[in-house]
């Protein structure tokens, strides 16, 4: 999820000098700091509660972003002659051939307005004019999404969260008749088994992100029709997570994550980000008495990178 400091600022003589390098695994600490306390700004100004200082998930995420490009992972640092250097920002970016992806973006509160996180997205964007990118963007930064949106990357679909559990189970649909869940064993290459139905949902490739999710406690299935046909795929976790989740036909996204959330018990309740594209799935899950939690991200892109009526993401942090 990106949020961004946008505005071009002023020079200050007073004011710290600003440097910028790539990032080492000691500097996500900070950033994961940074991310929460520049979200918890503007949301408790809106009456929403902070976001809990257990940021054990947000650095494993993190570590596995720097993991796969750490040419992409940028952080600044302020500081004055004598002083020790002080992390205020950082982007994060994820290629996944075609697609640039920009994960994360944030400004230490007090940091903000001078310019900074203009600098940091011109150091990760792509230099391909041609690449397809992509953001995920809080819908109540408008500022943001103006930046994102002036460089082509506009916003075009709505990712809410959705929460809860599925208390009446009529209300989900059911896998198709000759339609069966194969649950993922520890030796499968599940990139290699469900890569017909990726290439039939998304544009990019995420075989790099499989170990990741895996590793993160998701239980993976692929369900397979009657011809022995691998139709979708998707995983679920004991934490609550759900996703990614993509479907041959965009008719079989509902039961599939139906499915999920059936058969994975969770220690809590479920965490979901539902396209407003996957219509039948978002209609299923607040029929079961699942409700929408927060305000809506947006999904941002200069070119169509997926079939949102198929695929449910990981998170608004990597798709």
């Amino acid at each position: 999820m990106a949020g961004v400091d946008a505005s071009p600022g002023t020079a200050d003589p007073a004011a710290p000098s600003i440097a910028y390098r790539l990032a080492t695994d000691a500097d996500l600490p900070a950033c994961a700091a940074i991310w929460r306390r520049s979200i918890n700004d503007y949301t408790s100004r809106l009456n929403q509660p902070d976001i809990p200082d257990d940021l054990a998930a947000i650095l494993r995420l993190y570590g596995h972003l720097r993991s796969t490009d750490p040419d992409l992972f940028v952080v600044a640092e302020a500081g004055r002659p004598g002083e020790d250097a002080r992390t205020i920002g950082f982007a994060a970016a994820v290629r996944r051939a075609p697609l640039w992806f920009l994960s994360m973006l944030f400004i230490e509160p007090d940091a903000q307005g001078a310019g900074i996180g203009r600098e940091l997205l011109r150091r990760v964007m792509p230099i391909e004019p041609e690449a397809a990118s992509a953001t995920c963007t809080d819908s109540v930064q408008p500022i943001s999404n103006a930046l994102y949106a002036s460089l082509g990357i506009v916003p075009r679909l709505p990712l809410l969260r959705l929460v809860g559990l599925p208390d009446r189970l009529g209300a989900l649909p059911a896998l198709p008749s000759g339609m069966r869940p194969v649950r993922f064993e520890a030796d499968d290459e599940p990139d290699r088994v469900v890569a017909p139905v990726v290439a039939a949902s998304s544009q990019f490739e995420f075989r790099t992100d499989h170990a990741f999710i895996r590793a993160e406690g998701r239980i993976g299935f692929r369900y397979v029709g009657p011809d022995g046909r691998t139709l979708g795929y998707g995983y679920a976790s004991e934490a609550g997570r759900v996703g990614p989740a993509g479907a041959v036909d965009p008719d079989l996204l509902a039961p599939i994550v139906a499915h999920l959330v059936t058969e994975v018990q969770p220690r809590g309740a479920f965490g979901i980000w539902v396209p407003g594209a996957a219509d039948a799935t978002m209609v299923g899950l607040l029929r079961s008495g699942f409700r929408i939690d927060g305000f809506p991200c947006l999904v941002c892109w200069n070119r169509p990178i997926v079939d949102f009526s198929r695929y449910v993401p990981i998170s608004p942090g990597l798709l």
